[in-house]
C-alpha cells in the first residue's frame, strides 16, 4: 500500500510539534490518522497531509498535498466556516524551517481555529454525554447540510459506489485480519444488493438525492461548539466518494452510533431526519438501500482500521468489529408493524421512541407519529400549533390515511415501522392491522390506558412537543366509546421501561 519512495516528513512533524515554533510554553498535542498529522498548538491547529499513496487516496507529491489542503478549505466552508482559516506554507532556508513564507516551500498545512477537542461527538459518546437532545440537534444539522449540498446528476453515482464496494472487498480479501470465506460471503451479498437496487439508486440520482455531501460523516468529525453540532473534516481527496446519495452520507453516522451500542441514538437521529426531510414518500422508498449503505460504510471502516498508525495487529479487534457489523447490516429480516393507540397523554410517543431502536434491523423502526404527519400535511413546523379545523374528523381521517400509506411504503422497503396515533375508532385499528396483513408483516397492537386525571396532568405539563392536545381534547376523547379493543393492553401509569419490556414481548418473532 505504501510507496518506499515517498518523502520523509519526520523533520516537518518534529518542527510542528515543537512549542517554540508557535511561541508557546505548553506542549503541542499531535493526533495522527492514516492520512494526516494534526498539531494542536495553543489556539491554532495545523493539519498536514501525510505523504501516502493508497488505492483510494494519493498525497504522494507536494502539489497533491497542497491541492488537498486547498480543497479541504473549500468543501468545509458551508458546514464549518468558523473553523477553517486558510492554508499555510511551511518553508525552508538552508536547514531552518519556518511556518509561513520565507524560502522554499517544503510542505503545506491547513490552518484551523482550535476548539475543545474533548467536545467532538466521539468523545461525548465515550463519556456518556451524548444525550438525545444533542442527537435531535445533530439530525437538524445533517438535514441542513444535505439541503444546501449541490445536486449532482452525472449518472455516475451507482457505478462509483459499486466500484468503491469492489475495491473495499478486494482490500478486505487481501488482509489476514479477515477470514477469506467470510469476505467472499459478504462480497456475494453486497454485489447481489447492487444488482437488485441499482435501478433505485439511479432513480434517486435523477430526483436530486445524489449530492456533493460531507462524505466522512462520523462522530469524530462532528464537534459541539457554542451549543450546536458543527460538521467538519469533509472528504476533500476524492469527489467519487463525496458525491453520493444523501442516505449513504447519513448511513456513516448511523453505522457509527449503532456499532458503539448507541442504538436508541441512531434510531432517533434516523427518525428526526425523516420527520423534517422533503418528499418523505421518496425517502421511505429509498430505505431499501439502507442495509447496503450501512454494510458498505462498516466494511470501509474495517478496511481503514488496519491502515491506522500501529498497523493491522494493533487494530485487528476494531477491524473485525466493523467487519462483523457489515455482515449483519446486509442481512434481511421480516419487517414488523407495531401500532400504538390510546388517549392523548398516555405516552404513546415516548413508548414508540424507546421501543423503535430495538425493532428490526439497523437503525431500528421508523416512528410514524400522527402529530408530526398532521403538521406535515398542513405545511407547518413540528412545534407550531395548528388551528382547530386541522383536528376535525375529515382532517383526522386524512392524517390516518397518510400514516397507513407511509407504513405500507416502509414495509414494502423491508423496514419495520411503529405507527403512533390515538386509534380511538375501531375502524382505524382494523385499517392499520390490514396494512400489516397486506404486507405479510409481523403485527402487534398496543393499547395504553391510564386514569383521566393523570392524562390531563401530563398534557398540561407538556413543553416543546408536536402534540397540540389539551385537557379539553383528552376529556372529549375519554367520552368516546372506543368499542372492543383487542390490542395488548398496557398500564400507562406504570414506568415506561416496564411497558417497553412488555411491548417487546408481545411482538411476534417470526
Amino acid at each position: 500500500m505504501h510507496d518506499c519512495e515517498l518523502p520523509d516528513q519526520s523533520d516537518i512533524f518534529a518542527f510542528l510539534a515543537d512549542p517554540a515554533t508557535h511561541g508557546l510554553c505548553e506542549p503541542v498535542k499531535r493526533i495522527d490518522t492514516h492520512g494526516a498529522a494534526v498539531f494542536l498548538a495553543g489556539k491554532n491547529v495545523y493539519k498536514v497531509k501525510k505523504a501516502v499513496r493508497f488505492a483510494f487516496m494519493d498525497f504522494s507529491t507536494l502539489a497533491k498535498r497542497r491541492e488537498a489542503c486547498e480543497r479541504e478549505l473549500a468543501v468545509n466552508a458551508a458546514n464549518a466556516p468558523c473553523l477553517y482559516l486558510g492554508t499555510v506554507p511551511i518553508s525552508q532556508i538552508n536547514s531552518t524551517l519556518n511556518l509561513g513564507e520565507g524560502g522554499k516551500t517544503v510542505e503545506w498545512a491547513v490552518h484551523m481555529r482550535r476548539f475543545d477537542e474533548n467536545q467532538t461527538f466521539d468523545h461525548l459518546a465515550e463519556r456518556g454525554e451524548l444525550n438525545l437532545d444533542l442527537i435531535a440537534k445533530l439530525a437538524a444539522a445533517v438535514f441542513e447540510s444535505h439541503r444546501r449540498a449541490p445536486v449532482v446528476s452525472s449518472g455516475n453515482a451507482f457505478p462509483a459506489l459499486r466500484g468503491l464496494a469492489e475495491e473495499t472487498l478486494d482490500a478486505l480479501k487481501g488482509d489476514e485480519a479477515f477470514a477469506r470465506e467470510a469476505v467472499m460471503s459478504l462480497r456475494q451479498a453486497m454485489l447481489q444488493a447492487f444488482a437488485h437496487k441499482g435501478k433505485l439508486l439511479e432513480q434517486r440520482e435523477a430526483k436530486g438525492k445524489v449530492r456533493r455531501c460531507h462524505g466522512d460523516l462520523h462522530l469524530r468529525n462532528i464537534a459541539f461548539i457554542e451549543g450546536q453540532p458543527v460538521l467538519f473534516d469533509a472528504i476533500e481527496f476524492d469527489e467519487k466518494i463525496a458525491i453520493c446519495d444523501i442516505f449513504y452520507d447519513l448511513a456513516f453516522l448511523l453505522m457509527d452510533l449503532w456499532t458503539r451500542g448507541l442504538r436508541r441514538h441512531a434510531n432517533l437521529l434516523f427518525n428526526r431526519y425523516l420527520w423534517v426531510c422533503d418528499e418523505v414518500e421518496e425517502q421511505i422508498k429509498g430505505l431499501q438501500l439502507l442495509p447496503l449503505f450501512l454494510s458498505l460504510r462498516a466494511a470501509i471502516r474495517a478496511k481503514v482500521a488496519v491502515l491506522q498508525p500501529g498497523g493491522a495487529q494493533k487494530h485487528a479487534k476494531e477491524a473485525r468489529l466493523y467487519f462483523d457489523a457489515a455482515t449483519d447490516f446486509i442481512k434481511s429480516d421480516r419487517p414488523a408493524l407495531i401500532a400504538i393507540g390510546g388517549l392523548s397523554g398516555t405516552g404513546k410517543s415516548s413508548l414508540a421512541a424507546l421501543l423503535a431502536g430495538s425493532i428490526g434491523g439497523a437503525p431500528g423502526a421508523i416512528h410514524l407519529r400522527s402529530d408530526v404527519e398532521r403538521k406535515r400535511l398542513f405545511h407547518v413546523k413540528e412545534f407550531d400549533r395548528l388551528p382547530e379545523e386541522a383536528y376535525r374528523q375529515e382532517a383526522t381521517a386524512r392524517t390516518y390515511r397518510r400514516l397507513r400509506e407511509l407504513a405500507a411504503g416502509a414495509l414494502a422497503a423491508g423496514h419495520s415501522v411503529i405507527v403512533d396515533a390515538v386509534h380511538l375508532r375501531q375502524e382505524e385499528r382494523a385499517a392499520i392491522e390490514e396494512v400489516a396483513r397486506q404486507a405479510y408483516a409481523r403485527f402487534a397492537g398496543l393499547w395504553l390506558a391510564a386514569p383521566l386525571d393523570l392524562l390531563v396532568k401530563r398534557v398540561d405539563e407538556r413543553q416543546a412537543d408536536a402534540s397540540d392536545a389539551t385537557r379539553a381534547v383528552v376529556e372529549v376523547q375519554a367520552k368516546h366509546d372506543a368499542g372492543k379493543i383487542s390490542w395488548h393492553s398496557l398500564d400507562a401509569s406504570k414506568p415506561l421501561e416496564a411497558n417497553c419490556n412488555k411491548a417487546t414481548a408481545s411482538i411476534p418473532s417470526s
